[in-house]
Protein backbone atom coordinates (compact mmCIF):
# COMPACT_ATOMS: atom_id res chain seq x y z
CA UNK A 1 0.00 0.00 0.00
CA UNK A 2 1.44 3.65 -1.19
CA UNK A 3 2.35 5.89 1.74
CA UNK A 4 1.02 9.20 2.19
CA UNK A 5 3.70 11.51 3.42
CA UNK A 6 2.84 14.99 4.88
CA UNK A 7 5.66 17.85 5.33
CA UNK A 8 4.66 20.46 7.30
CA UNK A 9 5.53 24.28 6.19
CA UNK A 10 5.88 26.97 8.45
CA UNK A 11 5.37 30.68 5.69
CA UNK A 12 4.40 34.14 6.27
CA UNK A 13 3.78 35.20 9.78
CA UNK A 14 2.07 32.66 11.16
CA UNK A 15 0.72 30.06 8.14
CA UNK A 16 1.50 26.29 7.66
CA UNK A 17 1.40 24.98 3.74
CA UNK A 18 1.59 21.08 3.42
CA UNK A 19 3.14 19.31 0.98
CA UNK A 20 1.29 15.71 0.42
CA UNK A 21 3.33 13.00 -1.33
CA UNK A 22 2.30 9.57 -2.36
CA UNK A 23 5.13 7.53 -2.47
CA UNK A 24 3.96 5.15 -5.20
CA UNK A 25 2.74 7.52 -7.77
CA UNK A 26 5.19 10.35 -7.12
CA UNK A 27 2.25 12.90 -6.49
CA UNK A 28 3.03 16.13 -4.70
CA UNK A 29 0.42 18.08 -3.77
CA UNK A 30 0.64 21.83 -2.11
CA UNK A 31 -2.31 22.42 0.29
CA UNK A 32 -2.47 26.24 -0.03
CA UNK A 33 0.44 28.31 -1.40
CA UNK A 34 1.05 30.60 1.16
CA UNK A 35 4.73 31.84 -0.26
CA UNK A 36 6.80 30.41 -2.80
CA UNK A 37 10.13 30.44 -1.36
CA UNK A 38 8.98 27.80 1.66
CA UNK A 39 7.45 25.53 -0.65
CA UNK A 40 10.02 25.50 -3.18
CA UNK A 41 12.56 24.77 -0.67
CA UNK A 42 10.74 21.57 1.18
CA UNK A 43 9.93 20.37 -2.91
CA UNK A 44 13.87 20.29 -3.06
CA UNK A 45 14.87 18.79 0.36
CA UNK A 46 12.54 16.10 -0.28
CA UNK A 47 13.12 15.98 -4.40
CA UNK A 48 10.08 15.70 -4.90
CA UNK A 49 7.95 17.52 -8.01
CA UNK A 50 4.86 19.46 -7.65
CA UNK A 51 2.11 18.11 -9.43
CA UNK A 52 -0.91 19.80 -7.88
CA UNK A 53 -1.91 22.21 -5.53
CA UNK A 54 -5.24 22.36 -3.21
CA UNK A 55 -6.66 25.24 -2.54
CA UNK A 56 -9.14 25.27 0.50
CA UNK A 57 -10.00 28.93 -0.53
CA UNK A 58 -9.39 32.21 -2.51
CA UNK A 59 -7.98 34.33 0.47
CA UNK A 60 -3.67 35.44 -1.02
CA UNK A 61 -2.00 33.75 1.88
CA UNK A 62 -3.97 30.34 0.67
CA UNK A 63 -3.16 31.43 -3.11
CA UNK A 64 -0.67 33.64 -3.33
CA UNK A 65 2.21 31.70 -4.81
CA UNK A 66 -0.40 29.39 -6.92
CA UNK A 67 0.63 31.09 -10.23
CA UNK A 68 4.48 30.54 -10.19
CA UNK A 69 4.34 27.33 -9.11
CA UNK A 70 1.67 26.50 -11.64
CA UNK A 71 4.28 28.30 -13.82
CA UNK A 72 7.81 26.10 -12.69
CA UNK A 73 6.03 22.92 -12.21
CA UNK A 74 2.88 22.81 -15.06
CA UNK A 75 0.94 21.95 -11.61
CA UNK A 76 -2.75 20.86 -11.55
CA UNK A 77 -4.90 23.63 -9.16
CA UNK A 78 -7.82 22.11 -7.25
CA UNK A 79 -10.40 24.36 -5.93
CA UNK A 80 -14.17 25.04 -5.07
CA UNK A 81 -15.72 25.15 -8.22
CA UNK A 82 -17.51 28.24 -6.14
CA UNK A 83 -14.62 29.77 -6.05
CA UNK A 84 -13.63 29.36 -9.89
CA UNK A 85 -13.32 33.56 -10.44
CA UNK A 86 -11.18 33.73 -7.34
CA UNK A 87 -8.77 31.15 -7.36
CA UNK A 88 -5.53 32.37 -9.80
CA UNK A 89 -5.08 29.40 -12.27
CA UNK A 90 -7.74 27.12 -11.04
CA UNK A 91 -8.00 24.36 -13.54
CA UNK A 92 -10.65 21.75 -11.69
CA UNK A 93 -13.61 23.22 -10.03
CA UNK A 94 -14.66 20.72 -7.25
CA UNK A 95 -17.64 20.00 -4.84
CA UNK A 96 -19.55 19.36 -1.64
CA UNK A 97 -19.12 15.45 -1.06
CA UNK A 98 -16.84 14.56 -4.00
CA UNK A 99 -14.57 12.42 -4.43
CA UNK A 100 -11.51 12.53 -6.49
CA UNK A 101 -8.58 10.38 -6.28
CA UNK A 102 -4.12 11.33 -5.68
CA UNK A 103 -2.54 8.94 -6.93
CA UNK A 104 -3.91 5.76 -4.86
CA UNK A 105 -5.60 8.18 -2.39
CA UNK A 106 -9.34 9.03 -2.20
CA UNK A 107 -9.71 12.73 -1.73
CA UNK A 108 -13.36 13.58 -0.19
CA UNK A 109 -14.20 17.40 -0.52
CA UNK A 110 -16.26 19.05 1.96
CA UNK A 111 -17.72 23.00 1.81
CA UNK A 112 -17.48 24.76 4.76
CA UNK A 113 -18.24 28.00 3.99
CA UNK A 114 -18.20 30.89 6.57
CA UNK A 115 -15.53 32.18 6.37
CA UNK A 116 -15.82 32.40 3.06
CA UNK A 117 -18.40 31.26 0.47
CA UNK A 118 -16.85 27.85 -0.94
CA UNK A 119 -14.12 27.26 1.15
CA UNK A 120 -13.45 23.63 0.65
CA UNK A 121 -11.92 21.21 3.18
CA UNK A 122 -9.95 17.93 2.30
CA UNK A 123 -9.96 14.74 3.76
CA UNK A 124 -8.28 12.07 2.79
CA UNK A 125 -10.73 9.01 4.66
CA UNK A 126 -8.34 5.92 4.56
CA UNK A 127 -5.58 8.12 6.29
CA UNK A 128 -7.67 9.82 8.59
CA UNK A 129 -6.00 13.47 7.41
CA UNK A 130 -7.88 16.62 7.09
CA UNK A 131 -7.06 20.14 5.92
CA UNK A 132 -9.18 22.45 7.05
CA UNK A 133 -7.56 25.72 5.94
CA UNK A 134 -9.04 28.56 8.15
CA UNK A 135 -12.47 26.63 8.98
CA UNK A 136 -11.60 24.67 11.80
CA UNK A 137 -8.21 25.73 13.92
CA UNK A 138 -7.27 24.50 17.29
CA UNK A 139 -9.51 25.14 19.55
CA UNK A 140 -10.61 28.09 17.35
CA UNK A 141 -12.24 28.40 13.50
CA UNK A 142 -11.97 30.85 10.94
CA UNK A 143 -13.82 34.62 11.59
CA UNK A 144 -16.85 34.49 9.44
CA UNK A 145 -16.18 37.01 6.67
CA UNK A 146 -18.75 36.34 3.96
CA UNK A 147 -20.96 33.57 5.47
CA UNK A 148 -23.14 33.57 8.77
CA UNK A 149 -23.08 31.96 11.55
CA UNK A 150 -25.99 29.18 10.80
CA UNK A 151 -23.58 28.46 7.51
CA UNK A 152 -20.13 28.01 9.80
CA UNK A 153 -22.11 26.19 12.28
CA UNK A 154 -23.37 23.65 9.74
CA UNK A 155 -19.80 23.68 8.45
CA UNK A 156 -17.93 22.86 11.52
CA UNK A 157 -20.73 19.94 12.15
CA UNK A 158 -19.74 18.28 9.27
CA UNK A 159 -15.94 18.19 10.11
CA UNK A 160 -17.16 17.08 13.89
CA UNK A 161 -18.65 14.04 12.11
CA UNK A 162 -14.90 12.52 11.12
CA UNK A 163 -13.56 10.19 13.09
CA UNK A 164 -12.05 10.94 16.83
CA UNK A 165 -8.57 9.90 15.33
CA UNK A 166 -8.28 12.47 12.28
CA UNK A 167 -5.41 14.49 12.03
CA UNK A 168 -6.58 17.68 11.70
CA UNK A 169 -3.70 20.20 9.78
CA UNK A 170 -5.49 23.64 9.78
CA UNK A 171 -3.49 26.37 8.35
CA UNK A 172 -2.53 28.72 10.91
CA UNK A 173 -0.88 28.84 14.14
CA UNK A 174 -3.44 30.54 16.04
CA UNK A 175 -3.74 27.68 19.05
CA UNK A 176 -2.25 29.84 22.06
CA UNK A 177 -4.38 32.76 21.47
CA UNK A 178 -7.15 30.52 20.74
CA UNK A 179 -6.56 28.79 24.14
CA UNK A 180 -6.78 32.51 26.03
CA UNK A 181 -9.95 32.99 24.90
CA UNK A 182 -11.04 29.25 24.91
CA UNK A 183 -10.43 29.35 29.04
CA UNK A 184 -13.07 32.70 28.96
CA UNK A 185 -16.01 30.53 28.25
CA UNK A 186 -15.61 27.15 29.58
CA UNK A 187 -13.08 27.64 32.53
CA UNK A 188 -14.43 24.45 34.18
CA UNK A 189 -13.15 22.23 31.14
CA UNK A 190 -10.08 19.91 32.89
CA UNK A 191 -9.33 18.85 29.39
CA UNK A 192 -8.92 22.39 28.24
CA UNK A 193 -6.99 23.29 31.41
CA UNK A 194 -4.27 20.58 30.65
CA UNK A 195 -4.29 21.25 26.72
CA UNK A 196 -3.66 24.77 27.80
CA UNK A 197 -0.75 24.03 29.27
CA UNK A 198 0.44 21.68 27.13
CA UNK A 199 -0.08 24.36 23.85
CA UNK A 200 2.54 26.83 26.55
CA UNK A 201 5.01 24.40 26.97
CA UNK A 202 5.05 23.96 23.10
CA UNK A 203 5.37 27.14 21.84
CA UNK A 204 7.97 28.42 24.47
CA UNK A 205 9.84 25.22 23.05
CA UNK A 206 9.28 26.74 19.57
CA UNK A 207 7.08 23.79 18.30
CA UNK A 208 3.99 23.95 16.52
CA UNK A 209 0.48 22.50 17.88
CA UNK A 210 -0.65 21.37 14.78
CA UNK A 211 -2.03 18.72 14.11
CA UNK A 212 -4.86 17.88 16.01
CA UNK A 213 -7.24 15.58 15.90
CA UNK A 214 -10.82 16.05 15.61
CA UNK A 215 -11.80 14.22 19.11
CA UNK A 216 -9.57 16.93 20.80
CA UNK A 217 -11.21 19.18 19.46
CA UNK A 218 -14.68 17.92 20.11
CA UNK A 219 -13.39 17.88 24.18
CA UNK A 220 -11.53 21.38 24.11
CA UNK A 221 -12.97 23.02 21.47
CA UNK A 222 -15.46 26.00 22.47
CA UNK A 223 -16.71 25.90 18.79
CA UNK A 224 -17.37 22.54 18.73
CA UNK A 225 -19.23 22.96 21.85
CA UNK A 226 -22.15 25.06 22.12
CA UNK A 227 -24.27 22.07 23.90
CA UNK A 228 -21.86 22.64 26.88
CA UNK A 229 -24.33 23.21 29.87
CA UNK A 230 -20.85 25.24 31.33
CA UNK A 231 -20.67 27.44 28.13
CA UNK A 232 -24.08 28.33 27.79
CA UNK A 233 -24.12 28.98 31.64
CA UNK A 234 -21.55 31.28 31.01
CA UNK A 235 -22.85 33.05 28.27
CA UNK A 236 -26.31 33.37 30.06
CA UNK A 237 -27.54 30.99 27.70
CA UNK A 238 -28.96 27.91 28.87
CA UNK A 239 -31.06 25.95 26.58
CA UNK A 240 -30.77 28.10 24.18
CA UNK A 241 -30.65 27.12 20.03
CA UNK A 242 -26.96 25.60 19.89
CA UNK A 243 -26.52 27.74 16.84
CA UNK A 244 -27.20 30.59 18.99
CA UNK A 245 -24.63 29.66 21.44
CA UNK A 246 -22.19 29.09 18.85
CA UNK A 247 -22.50 32.25 16.98
CA UNK A 248 -22.60 34.33 20.33
CA UNK A 249 -19.22 32.67 21.44
CA UNK A 250 -17.58 33.51 17.46
CA UNK A 251 -19.30 37.00 18.15
CA UNK A 252 -17.09 37.48 21.42
CA UNK A 253 -13.95 35.66 20.17
CA UNK A 254 -14.35 38.34 17.46
CA UNK A 255 -13.91 41.00 20.03
CA UNK A 256 -11.43 39.50 22.02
Amino acid sequence: MSQLEVVQIPCLTDNYGYLVHDSESKFTASIDSPALDPIEDALRQNDWALTHIFNTHHHYDHTGANLELKKRWKCKIIGSEKDSDRIPGLDEGVNDQEVFNFGNHEVKVFDVSGHTIGHISFYFPREEKLFCGDALFALGCGRIFEGTPEQMWESLQKLERLPEDTKVYCAHEYTLANANFAVTVEPQNKVLLDRVQEIKNLRNEGKPTIPSTIGLEKSTNPFLRPMSKDIQANLNMLGAELVDVFAETRKRKDSF
